[in-house]
């Protein structure tokens, strides 16, 4: 009888022995350039600007060739990556100020009320990724600008799904990056700046070729760098237990500004300049192309901080980073889209890029980083910022919600069968009301939904025309048609009536 007790209890101590450990839930570093243009890092092309740090973590992992935002603006495709909605169900689908609030526009009104601060909010009880990932035990932290509800709303991060934030609550505070104050979770942190309301033109008189000129435009606390120290301390302090950081950087939005030594450099390689005077309610320049280009290359040498972060506290293998965009580049500030190509190969300008449905507006660069796990490669899966937060709730053994528009595109990155969507869907009340479908190599578009209540759509074959210059629509009444039901079927009456378009049905 012992020793049969002894057998049954080495068996036992065997058994325990050789059971396979349980896989711990990897880290997740979601890192959100703000208007990073598809043709504007190294490894898709771009020749001007470095991003070297970008183009060695393109090298560890997955690149995604056809991946897309959920909006062509900053608000909007934040709530769609945080939702896993699509734009015709988004609670949030533009950038509303809530002119109601009071004058909103008023940077310096805005710069000592909080109530004038921030966009529309999302409510409190909204499903997010943050929320799913603290229900997984994740500790979850955003880093960088918010844009989903002001400071006095119920929709900060705090209350939908993060344990700590810092930077920005408002894009309109966003407008300056030496700004008078950033926001700790509900707390108002004040800087080491003096206030220079956005559009700030140069002095009477002043000489547009002297830098000092330009002094007020560079003062002690670059938000940027202040940001980034506490995205690495949330690193530092979180590295025993699984965490969620969305680091959401305002890089490279313009106003074109940067700490001059950042800049030397690309002074010295790409040489004189035609200053920028300022307009549309951004900061002159002395060296546009030369701040521009430093601004990203920053934006790259913090990406590579934190690899080097993630690498020193021996996480590298147990964390996944994904590098993205929130939209297409902009063409306002004194960014020169042209000289940089930064839409490549899609057609650059307004009209085309950011706030347009069109390619270069939409469609964003994106790589996916988790080594020993992700194999080096390129894909071709038509992707978009609704499928993260299924792929993220599938990564750490969440249900993927029913009502949520997108598909997890976690086989494809595990090199698996990857199931692939019917079709994406956009729409946009901004910029003349747009919508937008994609359907394998067909693209459909409708333009001044509101502005001229059009319905007619145009048509694109992007396997032979990428630029979205020949409009076969009349070729095509059979996929026209088809078009029309999805657009139908997809856009649900928006509960804010600021977002609702007439012509729609709304």
């Amino acid at each position: 009888m012992k020793n049969l007790l002894l057998l049954v209890i080495c068996g036992i101590c065997i058994a325990c022995d050789t059971k396979e450990p349980e896989v711990q839930s990897p880290n997740v570093i979601l890192i959100l350039a703000d208007d990073l243009g598809y043709g504007e890092v190294g490894y898709q092309g771009q020749k001007k600007i470095k991003t070297p740090n970008i183009d060695a973590l393109s090298e560890t992992g997955m690149i995604f060739t056809h991946h897309y935002s959920g909006a062509p603006v900053c608000a909007p495709a934040r709530s769609v990556l945080l939702t896993g909605l699509h734009m015709g169900h988004s609670y949030i689908r533009g950038n509303d100020a809530m002119k109601e609030r009071g004058d909103v526009w008023d940077y310096a009104k805005a710069s000592v009320d909080p109530n004038l601060e921030g966009q529309r909010n999302l409510p409190a009880d909204t499903e997010t990724m943050s929320k799913m990932l603290q229900k997984a035990g994740y500790k979850t932290g955003i880093v960088g600008k918010w844009g989903l509800g002001g400071p006095l709303t119920e929709g900060i991060p705090n209350n939908l799904g993060f344990d700590y934030f810092y930077g920005y609550n408002c894009q309109r505070q966003a407008h300056n990056l030496y700004p008078t104050h950033l926001w700790e979770n509900k707390e108002k942190v004040l800087l080491n700046n003096e206030l220079v309301v956005p559009a700030t033109k140069l002095d009477p008189g002043a000489d547009p070729n002297d830098p000092a000129s330009y002094a007020k435009y560079e003062q002690n606390d670059y938000a940027p760098d202040l940001m980034h120290d506490k995205a690495m301390n949330f690193i530092q302090e979180n590295k025993d237990e699984p965490f969620f950081l969305y680091y959401a950087s305002p890089l490279p939005h313009v106003p074109l500004q940067i700490p001059g030594p950042d800049r030397e450099g690309y002074i010295a390689e790409l040489g004189a300049e035609e200053p920028y005077r300022g307009n549309n309610g951004y900061f002159p320049n002395q060296y546009p192309n030369a701040t521009y280009a430093a601004m990203i290359t920053k934006l790259d040498q913090q990406i590579g901080e934190i690899r080097a972060k993630v690498k020193e506290l021996g996480l590298e293998e147990n964390t996944m980073i994904i590098v993205t965009s929130d939209n297409g580049p902009t063409y306002v500030g004194g960014v020169d889209y042209d000289y940089f190509e930064s839409s490549a190969p899609f057609t650059n300008g307004y009209g085309r890029t950011k706030g347009f449905v069109y390619e270069g507006g939409i469609r964003v660069p994106m790589l996916v980083s988790w080594p020993g796990k992700i194999e080096k490669s390129t894909s071709d899966h038509i992707s978009v910022f609704y499928d993260i937060f299924p792929t993220l709730a599938e990564l750490v053994g969440i249900p993927i919600p029913e009502e949520l528009d997108g598909k997890s595109f976690l086989p494809e990155l595990m090199g698996k069968e990857q199931e692939k969507h019917e079709y994406l869907y956009w729409e946009f009340p901004e910029t003349g009301g747009q919508q937008a479908v994609r359907m394998g190599n067909w693209k459909a578009v409708r333009q001044n939904i509101v502005k001229e209540n059009n319905l007619e759509i145009e048509l694109y074959d992007l396997s032979k025309d990428i630029l979205e210059q020949n409009n076969i629509a009349s070729e095509n009444p059979d996929l026209i048609k088809k078009f029309e039901e999805i657009m139908a079927k997809e856009h649900e009456t928006p509960e804010v009536e600021t977002f609702r378009m007439a012509a729609l049905g709304d």
